[in-house]
C-alpha cells in the first residue's frame, strides 16, 4: 500500500469513526482539484481532463464518498425521483411492472417513490397530490380511473405517462395495451379447439381494458357464428376469490358450456380451484383460458393457456417513456402485440 492510499485509508476510518461523512470538499482536497470540478464530474455537465477526472474518482474510491442525490438534484432543478402510481402494489402484474420501472429508473440516477391508488379516483388523486408536494419531477400511473381531462390538467406543470388508455396532450405520453385483440385471441382459441359454449369471466366493466377484452370475446364469437349469450358472462374482480366465485355461478346456473375464458390469470386460478372442487377436469371436462402471463401461470395443474401481457416490460416501456420526457423528447415506444401462450389447460372438444 503506497502513502497515499494509507493516508485515504485513514480519511475514510475518521470520517466513519465520527460518523461524519465525507464532503465533496474532502475529494477535491485529495484529488487536488476545486470543489467545482468535483461537482461537474458528478453531474456531467462539462468536460473534465482525463488525468482529472481519473483523479476525482480514485478520490471517490479511497475516501467512501457517497453523492447526496438530492443535493445533485436540486443543483440542476430536479429530486431525481419519479412518482409512480399503481393500483395494488401487492397484484403479481403490477408488482412485475413496478420492477420493471426500477431496472429503467435506477441506472438513470431516478428512484422510484411507489403509492397505491387502490382503483379509486379520488384515492389517485390524493396520491398524485402527494407526490408533487414531494417535487417528483414526473409521474407515472399504471391504469387507473382518474378522468383524463384531470390528467391533461396536471401534465401541464410536470412530466406524465399513463398507461391501460388512448390519451394525448403536452407533456403527457400514453401507452395501452391490444386488450380487444387479447381478448379476441383468447376466444378464437378455444373456438379453433372446437368449442361453441365458451363461457367468460370478465373484470370490472368500469376498467378500460375489462371492457376492452369482452368485446374482443363477443367478437371472436361473432366472427364464428356463435350467439353471444349474456347467461355465460360472470363478472369478477380480477382477484382469485372472483374466479372461484364465478364459476360457482356459472355451474349453479345449469348452463351447458365446454370452456372459460377468464378474463385475467389470476381469475383464471380461481376458476381451476372452483372446477377442482366441483369434480370437473381441466382440460378433459372444461378448458380454460386465462389473460397476463403471469411466471405462476406455467406452474398451475395443468399449467394455464393465457394471453401474455408483458408486464415487465410493460414498467421499463413507461420508465422510458417518462426519461424521454424528462429529457425534452418526444418519446415514440410502443408496448408489443398480444401474444397466445397454448399450454395444457386447452384442449380440442372431443
Amino acid at each position: 500500500m503506497t502513502d497515499k492510499s494509507r493516508s485515504g485509508a485513514s480519511e475514510r476510518a475518521q470520517a466513519l469513526a465520527s460518523s461524519a461523512p465525507v464532503t465533496l470538499e474532502m475529494v477535491a482536497k485529495r484529488a487536488q482539484v476545486s470543489p467545482s470540478t468535483v461537482s461537474r464530474i458528478l453531474n456531467r455537465t462539462a468536460t473534465v481532463s482525463g488525468p482529472k477526472k481519473t483523479a476525482v474518482e480514485q478520490a471517490i474510491a479511497e475516501l467512501g464518498f457517497v453523492p447526496n442525490p438530492v443535493a445533485r438534484g436540486l443543483a440542476g432543478g430536479r429530486t431525481l425521483s419519479i412518482g409512480v402510481v399503481t393500483q395494488a402494489i401487492d397484484s403479481p402484474f403490477y408488482g412485475a411492472a413496478l420492477r420493471g420501472i426500477e431496472a429503467k429508473l435506477n441506472p438513470a440516477g431516478y428512484s422510484p417513490l411507489f403509492v397505491s391508488g387502490q382503483w379509486h379516483a379520488n384515492t389517485e388523486a390524493r396520491c398524485i397530490d402527494m407526490l408533487r408536494s414531494r417535487r417528483v419531477d414526473g409521474i407515472i400511473i399504471l391504469m387507473g380511473r382518474l378522468p383524463d381531462q384531470a390528467l391533461k390538467a396536471w401534465a401541464k406543470s410536470l412530466p406524465l405517462v399513463v398507461t391501460g388508455r388512448d390519451l394525448q396532450a403536452n407533456n403527457l405520453y400514453a401507452l395501452n395495451f391490444n386488450n380487444f385483440e387479447g381478448g379476441r385471441l383468447a376466444t378464437q382459441h378455444l373456438v379453433e379447439l372446437g368449442h361453441r359454449r365458451i363461457a367468460f369471466i370478465s373484470g370490472d366493466p368500469e376498467h378500460p381494458d375489462a371492457a376492452e377484452r369482452l368485446r374482443g370475446y363477443r367478437a371472436a364469437l361473432e366472427q364464428a357464428h356463435i350467439a353471444f349469450r349474456p347467461e355465460w358472462v360472470q363478472q369478477g374482480e380480477y382477484q382469485e376469490q372472483s374466479g372461484q366465485v364465478a364459476v360457482d355461478r356459472l355451474l349453479a346456473s345449469g348452463e351447458s358450456f365446454t370452456a372459460i375464458f377468464a378474463s385475467n390469470d389470476q381469475m383464471a386460478f380461481g376458476a381451476g380451484l372452483g372446477l377442482y372442487r366441483r369434480g370437473v377436469r381441466v382440460p378433459q371436462e372444461m378448458s380454460l383460458v386465462g389473460f397476463d402471463d403471469l411466471p405462476s401461470s406455467l406452474y398451475t395443474t395443468p399449467p394455464l393457456t393465457t394471453i401474455h401481457q408483458p408486464a415487465y416490460e410493460l414498467g421499463q416501456v413507461a420508465a422510458q417513456a417518462i426519461l424521454e420526457l424528462l429529457g425534452g423528447r418526444v418519446p415514440t415506444m410502443q408496448l408489443p402485440a398480444p401474444r397466445l401462450i397454448v399450454r395444457e389447460s386447452s384442449s380440442r372438444l372431443s
